[in-house]
């Protein structure tokens, strides 16, 4: 960070003047708590109690002789508690929430962990929640949201815009002006205005710490590569951190969804396509108009089509410390394909990118090249996705079946 809250030119603080005094309220909570080290150690014992961390690194060894180059491991957060990376920060900012006092809680959620990760906060932590969804995204991920009002939180289905995450964002957001004194929003992210990217990454780069020292213990070396998809940046970054003063390569995977080229994907930094604006709080790339407004994003994965990105992967995209580039929802499911029946793992969809994109470059590894992909979540929300994609015919006649009021 070069100045407060900005990284480079991004990131920044653009809010109504209404909201002052509370996120000032949270950035002082922020930093007494990043100097206090009983916080960090309560962080610790309640992820390492609660969520099984530390998570595996597990060695893709049938992956690896597939591809006949280098050894593939996967760093495993679909075990952590609730199925992906998305507690490491909702308990960090849980703690926050305890040490201001406030009782209710608020989250903007796409593909649904972040949802569940939050819902599961408030019910262990005893806080009032609510989570603001994209009226297709509760849909497509209908499970999530199951398990959302079942751990007692409401969950509002936005019908305004697009419909998906930027639009959840949007409604939380005007939650928050509502309701400062008595709610915090956790933040699912690495975007928005400060401190919320650099609180995010904070939290998340307990991963990042983990999987530097199992690689080595491991293998006695660095990785070659890393590998992470990035929707807003949260994984990407918990897992980059571990390695940014290494000369170890960064590949970030952003949403290519039907091509680049197309114009229904949701790729801003792998693409021609984003620039740079100000929107919901901070500046960074966002895909939008020359006039400004935010265009419409697609990708099979919930989680991936959000329309800006974490103003910490701009500024290191900048600086060519990570890489970019985009796998397409075809390639998605390939992956996903070859990678349940190969290893007997199932990654989530936004996860299935950063396996998609290494496949794709497993060809130009070299034969003692170590590489990690990291296995942000878990696909079994993905269920009904997954299984329309692959057209499974029998899935479809038990769907047909259930819709029509018979037995399975």
């Amino acid at each position: 960070m070069t100045r407060d809250g900005y990284y480079g030119p991004y990131g920044g603080q653009f809010l109504p003047e209404i909201l002052t005094a509370t996120i000032r309220e949270l950035e002082r909570t922020f930093k007494d708590a990043q100097a206090d080290p009983e916080f960090f150690a309560e962080y610790g014992r309640i992820l390492s109690t609660y969520s099984c961390r530390p998570t595996p690194l597990t060695p893709a060894d049938n992956l690896s002789r597939r591809f006949g180059r280098g050894r593939i491991f996967v760093k495993r957060e679909d075990l952590n508690h609730t199925g992906s990376h998305k507690l490491n920060n909702v308990i960090g900012q849980g703690l926050l929430v305890q040490r201001m006092g406030k009782k209710r809680v608020i989250a903007e959620t796409g593909a649904g962990q972040h949802g569940v990760a939050t819902a599961t906060m408030a019910a262990r932590f005893g806080l009032e929640c609510t989570i603001y969804m994209g009226e297709v995204d509760v849909e497509r991920q209908r499970p999530n949201v199951f398990w959302m009002e079942r751990l007692g939180a409401k969950v509002v289905s936005v019908t305004t815009g697009t419909r998906i995450l930027k639009d959840a964002i949007n409604e939380a957001l005007r939650d928050w002006v509502s309701n400062m004194d008595s709610t915090h929003y956790v933040l699912g992210t690495a975007c928005g205005p400060h401190p919320f990217p650099s609180m995010v990454a904070w939290f998340q780069s307990i991963v990042g710490r983990e999987v530097r020292a199992q690689v080595i213990e491991e293998c006695g070396k660095l990785p070659t590569r890393v590998y992470a998809c990035v929707g807003g940046g949260s994984n990407a970054l918990g897992i980059f951190q571990g390695f940014l003063d290494d000369p170890v390569e960064l590949v970030g995977v952003e949403a290519g969804g039907e091509g680049v080229r197309s114009g229904r994907h949701a790729s801003r930094l792998a693409s021609a396509d984003a620039s740079i604006g100000v929107a919901q709080g901070y500046k960074t790339f966002f895909l939008q108009t020359d006039e400004g407004q935010m265009r419409q994003t697609h990708s099979v994965a919930a989680g991936l089509d959000y329309i800006g990105v974490s103003p910490i992967l701009a500024d290191l995209r900048d600086r060519k410390r990570v890489r970019f580039e985009s796998a397409t929802d075809l390639e998605v499911m390939e992956a996903l394909a070859l990678t349940v029946k190969t290893e007997g793992l199932i990654p989530a969809l936004e996860s299935a990118h950063a396996f998609a994109r290494a496949f794709t470059e497993a060809p130009t590894w070299g034969s003692d090249d170590v590489v990690v992909i990291n296995q942000s979540g878990r696909g079994d929300k993905d269920i009904f996705t997954i299984a329309d994609a692959f057209a499974d015919p029998a899935w479809r006649s038990f769907i047909v079946t259930k819709a029509g009021g018979g037995h399975a």
